[in-house]
């Protein structure tokens, strides 16, 4: 045999196997690529998490601040008895409550 000959035959013996091993690494990049995205979408949504948890954050931290100048303001006896005076009728001794019709049943 020629040396043309054997070269042709080894060119024709390697371009299955070439094609073979470029088959094999796009599947691995395809598989990359698909782990890639995965990774992406997952950033997005802890990303989203994110802002939820510190919006939750933000409203626990103002309720707390509220919360905490309430337990304040109950501490000082001179507002715990206006408060009660206001909202439970409470009257001090010798006092008398009058109550008196709402503005609301005028018009009936």
């Amino acid at each position: 045999m020629s040396n043309k000959q054997t070269t042709r035959k080894k060119k024709v013996k390697a371009k299955p196997v070439t094609s073979l091993f470029f088959l094999c690494v796009a599947a691995v990049g395809f598989v990359f690529l698909y782990l890639i995205g995965q990774e992406v979408m997952q950033t997005f949504q802890l990303w989203d998490a994110i802002d939820v948890s510190q919006s939750e954050l933000e409203e626990v931290t103002l309720e707390n601040e509220e919360l905490t100048a309430q337990k304040e303001q109950l501490e000082d006896p001179s507002y715990v008895e206006s408060y009660a005076r206001g909202n439970y009728m409470l009257s001090k001794e010798g006092e008398t409550i009058f109550y008196l019709p709402s503005d609301d049943n005028k018009d009936e």
